[in-house]
């Protein structure tokens, strides 16, 4: 697969997949060519959840596909939100998977410059009242970024900030944005020439570069001193504003409660729902000494009595990207299409760059576990093991509306069970029950072989994926 869209920065899928000439059409009351480039951009979606799913079934590198499925939710982005559409496989690829590994402050400088984020969060207008640009969508300070950075990225809802924290941090990050023209506008001004820039590949290439990703723009900062957690920012005028952000960021990247926030999230996604406070006290204590090295507590973690402990084995109920690509993987399948992964997620709650809030999606069980659920699971499970997925058939060619995923709707169970694609005439054979357990090794109970054994051959595999024991992990 050739997913172009992943290898371009976001100046330039703005450029070849944006709004024609969003102005000039809505002043014309044309609204059908901004209904065709929002079609065309289905390609971005389509191809970020297309390479998603490809390292997640196929890498040989596991634990890092589980950190960007940790982080990427850590720093949720919604697809369905406006530019977001745009930039989601750009924020994965570039914000996001360099750094899964890596030091945390540059993971979180990453996301904080990314126009993914920027956008979702409105940074992008944050604007200092009274400074020279505070005019049309830049009128005033925006707060949304500062609070969600603190209590969702950094500090945590009881990390010791209060509102004046809040006040003073989207003060330091005033003037920060992207675009590249001398407004300070969110989205480079195409007009009547866009489609020309899209034929001509060296004017694009030049427009991109002139549209820069991440602009600090001093026109619409503060330059005053703030007092933020404590600590006083030195206000700085011109260019230099630049640095009051970077000494926030480091501020927040070195606190202690940020050390605690972090540790516990990677212990609940990794260990238990609710993890001892011994584990994350130690991966804590790695945090700060390390300065932040993400890998230096995922050690600390992997090396823990508790993550060897038997009461902790098969006790954590999977979300459901964790179900269906473990699933997909136990089964040994080759995809080439993604849609019927895709639509089980929606289907289940958990579409792939779908979720509405900041906080991202819970990883626990009480999130996931109910009755309709386990019924949808089950067929799902059913439907793979025995072949009637159409995975391997040729991906469609409409791709996939990933800006606007649905909530699952409430499926009565025998309505899910009807769910299934019928089966083909001349298909795939059901998948051999030795080769899923093989996979599994020696996790599964007796019960749950006993009665896998005592099924249908072409059912034996699916009853398996959707037994109690193949849930949890």
């Amino acid at each position: 697969m050739a997913l172009t869209t992943l290898r371009m920065k976001p100046a330039e899928t703005f450029i070849a997949y944006g709004p024609p000439s969003y102005r000039e059409s809505q002043k014309a009351g044309d609204t059908e060519a901004v209904r065709d480039a929002m079609e065309r951009a289905r390609i971005i979606g389509t191809e970020a959840v297309e390479s998603r799913f490809a390292r997640a079934l196929a890498s040989p590198r596991q634990l890092e596909e589980r950190m960007v499925e940790f982080w990427y939710n850590h720093f949720n982005v919604l697809a369905g939100k406006g530019l977001d559409r745009l930039w989601i496989g750009a924020y994965e690829m570039d914000a996001i998977r360099p750094h899964v590994l890596g030091k945390f402050r540059d993971l979180l400088g990453a996301t904080a410059k990314h126009p993914a984020m920027l956008f979702y969060l409105d940074n992008w207008q944050n604007t200092a009242p009274g400074t020279p640009a505070a005019r049309g969508q830049f009128t005033g300070l925006n707060e949304n970024y500062a609070r969600e950075l603190m209590e969702l990225h950094t500090l945590g809802v009881n990390g010791g900030y209060g509102q004046d924290d809040v006040i003073a941090l989207a003060r330091v990050l005033t003037g920060w944005g992207f675009g590249g023209d001398r407004d300070g506008d969110a989205t480079p001004r195409l007009g009547p020439m866009a489609q020309r820039m899209r034929d001509n590949p060296n004017l694009m290439r030049l427009m991109a570069h002139n549209a820069r990703s991440f602009k600090f723009n001093a026109d619409r900062h503060d330059p005053r001193d703030k007092r933020f957690l404590g600590q006083t920012i030195k206000g700085r005028d011109g260019d230099a504003g630049l640095a009051e952000g970077e000494q926030a960021l480091d501020i927040l990247a070195h606190h202690p409660a940020t050390a605690r926030f972090i540790s516990f999230k990677l212990a609940q996604f990794f260990v238990a729902d609710q993890p001892r406070d011994a584990l994350v006290a130690a991966m804590a204590k790695t945090f700060e000494s390390s300065h932040g090295d993400i890998r230096a507590v995922l050690q600390t973690m992997i090396h823990s009595a508790d993550i060897r402990d038997p009461a902790n084995f098969g006790t954590r109920f999977k979300t459901p990207y964790q179900y269906i690509v473990s699933a997909v993987r136990a089964a040994d399948l080759p995809v080439r299409n993604v849609k019927p992964l895709f639509g089980t997620l929606s289907l289940l709650g958990q579409p792939l760059y779908g979720c509405q809030t900041p906080d991202g999606y819970k990883c626990t069980e009480e999130a996931w576990l109910s009755p309709d659920a386990v019924t949808r699971r089950i067929s799902f499970a059913v439907g793979l093991g025995a072949g009637r997925l159409a995975l391997g058939a040729d991906p469609d060619p409409k791709g996939l509306n990933v800006r606007r995923p649905a909530n699952a709707p409430h499926v009565a169970p025998r309505a899910a069970a009807m769910m299934l694609p019928p089966a083909p005439e001349q298909g795939p054979a059901p998948v051999p029950l030795g080769r899923v357990l093989d996979a599994l090794g020696d996790t599964l109970s007796p019960a749950t072989l006993a009665v896998v054994r005592a099924a249908a051959p072409q059912l034996q595999a699916g009853l398996l994926l959707g037994s109690p024991d193949f849930m949890r992990c």
